[in-house]
């Protein structure tokens, strides 16, 4: 293309989907949700509670029917539009306006990141399918008894050599809290009584970016200050942190611990229709009357609760 006719709206929208594809997103996206495709203005997930376990035959078989809860998911439409005059087109021999496409692209890859974050930040005061909050301290279903996903651990009271602050916890301490997280969620009780998670071996620690480093040693040291052994490292579970700078404003004593080796998730991503960008510009009645091209993102998506077994948050007291 010669550079007095500047940049096309068919290089640029080619552009646009490249660097979609390049760049996935978040890389816990896909750790802590289920992905499940839509045709309809919303959908409703049945939860039907757990298979049954096996039993000795005695006296015939003894089928089991379904304990039947559920939630909706509305499909939202969601947009972005990027305005570009035409004498930019036609003056960038530098490529600047390509970085902007560029750059919408991984912010259009960043909306799963943005809605699921609010879900996490708003897991204490809405409800999930069993009627509860998403995170609480009285979960209940069938057999299963009262079960807690929502922890409230003082740290001073820990057993560590030396004590942090609830904002920059020790490293003992967030050795402790984060396995006080990984075994509620491997003690975990489904509607039978029976353990859900006891095959349970990847966890994710989410954490706002203000102590992502103190996290990030809990996970990865052999040793502690005191000298003794990370019980993290030794036991046979993958720890990884994500820091999420969504959660700094509001998280500023908590995290949360995901299961990650599930195929069921915390949270549910629900699309009706994928990400597909459109233009308003060569020839077009903007371009004559205003001089500027549209270039507009589009998707119907929304997101939900899934399991709460699969998540753990940790308040720091």
């Amino acid at each position: 293309m010669s550079a007095n006719k500047g940049l096309s709206s068919r290089a640029i929208i080619g552009s646009f989907y490249r660097a979609l594809a390049q760049n996935a997103g978040a890389g816990w996206i896909g750790d802590t949700s289920m992905l499940f495709n839509s045709d309809q203005e919303s959908e409703t997930y049945k939860w039907l509670g757990q298979s049954p376990v096996m039993r000795e035959w005695i006296g015939g078989r003894n089928a089991k029917g379904f304990t039947e809860n559920g939630i909706t998911i509305v499909n939202k439409k969601y947009e972005a539009t990027l305005e570009v005059p035409v004498d930019w087109l036609r003056r960038d021999k530098t490529g600047q306006l390509m970085v902007r496409i560029n750059e919408m692209a991984r912010r259009t890859n960043a909306h799963y990141a943005s809605l699921l974050s609010t879900l996490i930040l708003n897991g204490e005061s809405t409800a999930c399918y069993d009627g509860q909050y998403f995170f609480d301290t009285d979960h209940s279903e069938g057999s299963s008894g009262t079960q807690s996903n929502d922890l409230s651990i003082d740290i001073s009271a820990l057993a560590a050599s030396v004590h942090g602050a609830t904002t920059y916890p020790s490293t003992e301490e967030a050795v402790q809290c984060i396995q006080q997280a990984i075994a509620a969620i491997v003690g975990f009780k489904d509607d039978q009584g029976e353990p859900m998670n006891e095959d349970a071996s990847s966890f994710l620690v989410m954490c706002p970016t203000t102590f992502a480093p103190v996290m990030q040693t809990a996970v990865s040291v052999g040793f502690l200050t005191s000298g003794m052994n990370n019980p993290l490292a030794g036991s046979g579970y993958s720890v990884r942190v994500a820091a999420n700078a969504r959660l700094n404003s509001s998280w500023t004593a908590k995290f949360a611990v995901f299961r990650t080796d599930s195929d069921v998730k915390p949270f549910i991503r629900q699309e009706e229709e994928g990400v597909t960008i459109s233009a308003i510009a060569e020839g077009s009645e903007l371009e004559f009357n205003d001089d500027v091209h549209h270039y507009g993102v589009k998707a119907l998506r929304n997101v939900g609760y899934g399991y709460w077994q699969d998540a753990c948050l940790v308040t720091m007291t």
